[in-house]
């Protein structure tokens, strides 16, 4: 099993530079040094390295719309880790914060950059600490200032504390909030590559997207590609979590299917005579997959497999969205969430749809009251007194959400609504039933 991003899991000491240059780091900086910035995003497109925070898109393409003449160009890391289930960039920052650091200057040479910002999500006090550290040591070891590895290339680099905020994990919002302005997602076009931090263009690349770059640069993008899928390369660390005998962080080859992760990472479900019921394969804004769904690819081509059903939520009116044929799910934020018999997915669904609506930045007024009234009626449903029509009516308002907000917390909000409604109806109606 070739572990990348995961490599120094369990060694305290490669936190400190002097460890971590023994172990091989700041060398594929040197080499990136010495290469042409095209010729380091030409390995990153060929490594089909997509981004590891959610949308999945490819970073070298994310690379190559910064404008050729632009003068000031930022980067900025996405550390702001808050989508439920979710941990694997804390434990990744905390293990082997000299590895983020390397990729950045990487990338940011890649962009022809000299400044990139760590935004980190405020709670993590010890990852902010360590990458200050960090960062402090790169600096007297000259990785980071005026004359990067003596290459005469500058590059500073800053950690910046958010707030808590959920939808500041949404690149655009992170970008305000970096600002100093309110964490409100920004209409699009333009997109960052064009104007983004302080109106300049910018690249925003999730933690672990980052810490693959040093690898690449080392072995090649052909090499990378070939450790995963068609246009999906590499390996992808999996916060694991839920009803399983070994949770935690794991290092899979991308396109492990869903299966294996639960029952050979994973050591199987927590209490064998409790078999398993329900997974939630990228974090909660992804929809949920039902026990016999779970053999599919670990991926982004996930989203459009025919084993992932599409359930009738009212008679000849499918849940579907973004006129696709199936209804989709996929590994966004990499987090795996495995629910065994015992869980209440009425009440499951109760307390997700309940953080979206706390979260909802109150820009658009679909999300701002759609994800609200969403809530009153879930959390009423798994109280025990719903009501005839409850069903469709939620349905309806997730539908009426989705699509129709300037960010993703629209749909973070519709999709595991709907999952839910489909893949467990009976339960929704059990629920109601009793209540009548």
């Amino acid at each position: 099993m070739t572990k990348i991003v995961t490599q120094h899991f369990g060694n305290e000491d490669a936190k400190d530079i002097a460890t971590y240059e023994k172990l091989g780091g700041y060398q594929n900086l040197r080499r990136a040094l010495k290469m042409e910035p095209q010729a380091i995003v030409d390995e990153v497109i060929k490594a089909n390295l997509c981004g590891r925070g959610g949308a999945g898109f490819p970073a070298g393409r994310k690379w190559s719309f910064i404008p050729k003449d632009a003068k000031t160009v930022y980067l900025v890391v996405n550390a702001d880790e808050g989508e439920p289930g979710t941990f694997k960039d804390r434990w990744l920052m905390y293990w082997d914060p000299h590895r983020l650091i390397e990729g950045s200057i990487i990338a940011a040479r890649a962009i022809n950059s000299h400044c990139a910002y760590i935004y980190i999500r405020g709670e993590l006090f010890e990852g902010a600490r360590l990458l200050d550290d960090a960062i402090a040591q790169a600096y007297e070891r000259g990785y980071l200032g005026k004359s990067v590895a003596g290459s005469g290339y500058a590059m500073d680099m800053y950690v910046h504390r958010g707030a808590g905020a959920y939808i500041c994990g949404e690149e655009t919002s992170l970008l305000n909030s970096l600002e100093g302005r309110r964490g409100w997602p920004r209409l699009k076009p333009p997109y960052p590559a064009i104007k983004g931090l302080f109106g300049e263009p910018t690249v925003v690349n999730n933690v672990e997207t980052l810490m693959n770059v040093p690898t690449i640069v080392e072995r090649g993008g052909d090499w990378f590609a070939g450790l995963g899928v068609e246009r999906d390369g590499g390996t992808r660390a999996c916060a694991l979590s839920g009803h399983v005998k070994n949770p935690g962080v794991h290092e899979v080859p991308v396109g492990t299917s869903l299966h294996d992760i639960i029952y050979e990472y994973g050591g199987g479900m927590l209490d064998d005579k409790k078999p398993l019921k329900g997974v939630i394969p990228g974090g909660t804004s992804f929809p949920v997959l039902t026990a016999d769904e779970v053999d599919v690819p670990w991926c982004n081509a996930m989203m459009q497999n025919e084993k992932i059903k599409v359930v009738e939520v009212a008679p000849g009116e499918p849940l579907l969205w973004g006129g696709g044929r199936h209804l989709r799910s996929g590994p966004g934020s990499g987090a795996v969430i495995v629910m065994d018999s015992s869980t209440d997915m009425v009440a499951a669904c109760a307390r997700i749809i309940k953080f979206y609506a706390h979260e909802s930045c109150g820009q658009c007024t679909p999300c701002r009251e759609g994800s609200g009234w969403l809530a009153r009626i879930c959390d009423r449903v798994a109280r025990g007194q719903g009501r005839a029509g409850d069903i469709e009516l939620m349905a309806k308002i997730a539908k009426g959400i989705n699509g129709n907000t300037i960010c993703a917390l629209g749909e973070a909000t519709a999709w595991p609504m709907l999952a839910f409604l489909t893949k467990y109806r009976e339960e929704f109606e059990a629920r109601i039933r009793k209540a009548a």
